[in-house]
């Protein structure tokens, strides 16, 4: 038994082959099952939900070989907590690296924190082509675990520039959810 699409309109029969039966399980509609095009992943981003911005500078001190960053705030924050706001902080990493991480300060009550806290990596200039920051923005909890709001990964460190002069950088923050599993939470960017 064959079974075809048929499109039923007013007014109109179906038109069958020769051995199709009249029976429609409906219409394949294509947009349903769009795939990533091996040709096309390159050239488009993906959509990445974004819930804030997060400025930083970057300067390189030559004589020190150390990467200054400097964190000076966030913008539009996601509420975290019950009374409408969050008690953001930032903690960064200087990629691959994740022995020497640094916190900044906790921020009560703000979704627009300004921190103006600086941090130094120290780090040979010629590896700084070979590393990433990454930010990840949490909510501070006193009684739970903080949340993840979301992350920044600065993978390419001379974007801004030569790093010989501090560089002003705005980045978008990519969103957490997090999902348990057994008790245990796990954050995916959307």
């Amino acid at each position: 038994m064959q079974v075809s699409s048929v499109d039923f309109g007013m007014g109109t029969e179906p038109i069958l082959q020769r051995g199709e039966t009249t029976t429609s399980i409906g219409r394949i509609k294509p947009e349903l099952y769009k795939q990533k095009s091996v040709d096309s992943e390159g050239n488009k981003k993906e959509d990445v939900k974004t819930c804030g911005k997060l400025n930083f500078t970057l300067q390189y001190d030559y004589e020190n070989e150390l990467l200054v960053v400097k964190i000076i705030k966030a913008l539009d924050l996601p509420a975290k907590d019950f009374t409408g706001t969050s008690d953001p902080y930032v903690k960064m990493y200087l990629l691959p690296d994740r022995k020497k991480k640094f916190q900044t300060r906790v921020h009560r009550k703000t979704l627009n924190p300004v921190f103006d806290e600086t941090f130094q990596f120290p780090v040979a200039y010629d590896q700084l082509s070979n590393r990433k920051l990454h930010f990840g923005v949490y909510d501070f909890d006193r009684f739970s675990r903080h949340d993840m709001i979301g992350e920044v990964i600065f993978d390419n460190l001379f974007e801004a520039s030569d790093l010989s002069r501090e560089a002003t950088v705005w980045k978008d923050i990519h969103c957490a959810t997090t999902v348990s599993y057994n008790s245990t939470n796990v954050f995916l960017f959307i």
